[in-house]
């Protein structure tokens, strides 16, 4: 008897979940979700089952005949929630009634202003990494794969999507049980929306959005669902979502989840997408006119693969989600747009391990694919290394036996762990079988048990002749941006004012990969007459490209770059896209007590647009900051 996962109740001995029946009514006024769930077990067991909650009320437990069940809930720990002791007696089902709390982890509800559509209020779910459980009872364990099915009781005039299939809608709420919850309801003003997930998923891939929310189809197994203001220039975004779905299956074999639908969020969805299976949720930030968000959706289609139909065991082994997905997500942009390109992606991802493998040069385990997160909260040591030394890793393998064998091995590895939840072992154990002489070839136990990266690693650099000349210019940046500081020497005729035409020469043709290389590249504090003069030729902080805005704006953060300052509080209090909240909030809180005053004061305002992930991830920067720099 123990622990399967460190961030789980879950016990070795007890059954498994393989099916959930949800019937979820969603209160707005009181931001509360109603609920019951009928978990249906593996096998029928006595004794005690645990059950994985967070900051959920539970009015009763029952068997399958509505007897009920002994159950307590244990005192909460900060980082797996509180534990949910129920004790069956030959029960091979339990059911559970619950009241989520309005400040639950997984769910933002927003209101209307906070919409593009300012019309309906609006919520949506964020269930990964261990968020689930302050939705319903579970065991949120990646290794628990279930089905389910979901009745979900909203007010008529909103539409629900889910990860799983839709069924069917009910514009009156027939049955009177369904509004018992609340007095205020009114069974004609409400509809219930019907759904089945058929296929076994992680918990984590519980997914969930009502609101305001309209759909266009872009295909024959894709469609579009967005705010009615939105809807046609996200339909437009990604009209290629079908093409870039028969691309990957020619890669990885078929599609096992029949639709591939693509939903808009509000702004502060606090990720640039989630895989969710069926319904891919995505950051409006992508949404620029040009297309280019296209490694976003390539990225969530991968994990159709690996991450959904493949998932890690536990967070331990989360590199097996995200490196093998960001691996097969570059596949697929290389199919569509050729070595170079892809090899920007590469360095963008290769130039972000480095960040983060200094970030964690105190914490040197988060710096390994194999972590131990035994008492550390996922979402607090979430970074690139599982992502991109991960996708080096498999580069390195691809390298060592080549891309025609190492295919072989790929589609060898799907078919067998087809909807299965893997430990690392197991694929090294499943790597040494398929390719018995890697070992030869490459250190393999320096890959996944080191921190940093191997040597080896050299060999899978990202080259290419566009890389070469962002390099080149960023180093001549830094040499020309040295001597007019030295000389205050900026003007007209000067070798900066020179090297600024040149740039601006060869930038003519950029994409926002090639700024955003070269922008990551810079120093993280510049002198102010740089930025002014860099701001003034090419409108970096104006861009309609987020990834180029913000990676300026960063610059200007650290640099204390008061001009900037204004956009920059545009930004924060605009997303909640973690990918631009974490670096804006970090660069002001590392730089001068104007910027770290400008931080607090943005978060108190933006704070409840921020979902509460998000929250907790700037809470923890601002917390680590000097409190005597903030007033």
């Amino acid at each position: 008897m123990a622990p399967i996962d460190p961030h789980s109740y879950t016990d070795s001995s007890h059954p498994l979940t393989k099916h959930v029946d949800l019937d979820l009514f969603l209160d707005f006024d009181t931001r509360v979700i109603y609920g019951t769930a009928l978990l249906r077990l593996e096998r029928q067991h006595s004794g005690e089952l645990y059950l994985d909650t967070r900051d959920l009320s539970i009015e009763k437990v029952t068997n399958a005949s509505g007897e009920p069940l002994q159950f307590c809930l244990e005192p909460p720990q900060e980082i797996k929630g509180t534990l949910l002791r129920i004790v069956l007696q030959n029960d091979s089902s339990v059911a559970v009634t619950f009241k989520t709390s309005p400040s639950a982890s997984a769910l933002q509800w927003l209101e209307p202003s906070q919409t593009a559509g300012k019309r309906l209020s609006y919520v949506y779910t964020q269930c990964q990494a261990i968020h689930a459980r302050s939705i319903f009872p579970c065991q949120d364990t990646p290794a628990s794969r279930i089905t389910y099915s979901a009745n979900i009781n909203v007010p008529r005039d909103m539409r629900v999507v889910m990860s799983a299939a839709y069924i069917g809608r009910s514009e009156i709420c027939a049955e009177e049980s369904k509004c018992r919850f609340s007095s205020a309801c009114n069974p004609n003003l409400r509809a219930i929306e019907k759904f089945t997930m058929k296929q076994p998923i992680p918990p984590y891939l519980f997914a969930l959005a009502v609101g305001d929310i309209v759909h266009q189809d872009v295909g024959i197994r894709t469609r579009v669902y967005a705010e009615p203001p939105m809807i046609k220039a996200a339909a437009y975004e990604f009209a290629n979502a079908e093409a870039i779905l028969k691309q990957a299956e020619m890669l990885f074999g078929p599609y096992d989840w029949e639709r591939f639908d693509l939903l808009i969020l509000p702004p502060s969805f606090p990720y640039g997408g989630m895989e969710n299976p069926r319904m891919v949720f995505l950051t409006p930030t992508l949404i620029v006119g040009d297309r280019s968000g296209v490694e976003v959706v390539a990225h969530e289609l991968a994990h159709s693969w690996t991450g959904n139909l493949i998932s890690n065991a536990t967070a331990n082994d989360f590199w097996l989600n995200e490196g093998f997905t960001t691996y097969a997500e570059r596949r697929i942009i290389e199919s569509l747009d050729g070595e170079e390109q892809v090899a920007l992606h590469l360095a963008l991802g290769w130039n972000g391990l480095q960040e983060d493998i200094e970030r964690f040069k105190t914490r040197p385990e988060f710096t390994k694919l194999k972590t131990n997160q035994e008492n550390v909260d996922p979402d607090e040591v979430y970074s690139q290394v599982p992502y991109e030394k991960g996708c080096f890793f498999l580069k390195r393998l691809e390298y060592a036996v080549g891309r025609p064998q190492f295919d072989i091995f790929l589609k060898k590895y799907i078919e067998t762990f087809r909807f299965q939840s893997i430990d690392t072992e197991t694929f090294l154990d499943f790597l040494n079988v398929q390719l018995p002489t890697i070992n030869e070839k490459v250190n393999i136990d320096a890959w996944i048990n080191g921190t940093g990266l191997p040597p080896d690693a050299d060999l899978v650099k990202p080259k290419s002749d566009i890389l070469e000349s962002i390099s080149n210019l960023t180093e001549r940046f830094k040499a020309e941006k040295r001597i007019a500081e030295s000389k205050a020497n900026f003007g007209e005729g000067t070798d900066w004012f020179l090297y600024l035409e040149i740039l601006e020469h060869e930038a003519r043709n950029w994409q926002a990969k090639e700024w955003k290389i070269f922008l990551d590249s810079l120093p993280k504090k510049v002198e102010h007459k740089t930025l002014e003069d860099l701001e003034n030729r090419f409108k970096l902080s104006t861009s309609c490209n987020w990834e180029i805005k913000v990676a300026f704006l960063t610059i200007a953060a650290y640099s204390g770059y008061e001009k900037c300052f204004p956009a920059i509080e545009t930004c924060l209090l605009t997303v909640g896209r973690m990918l631009y909240l974490k670096p804006l909030y970090a660069g002001l809180l590392e730089s001068t007590p104007e910027a770290r005053n400008l931080a607090l004061r943005i978060f108190t305002e933006a704070k409840s647009m921020y979902h509460p992930i998000a929250q907790g991830v700037i809470q923890t920067l601002l917390n680590k900051a000097d409190p005597q720099n903030l007033v």
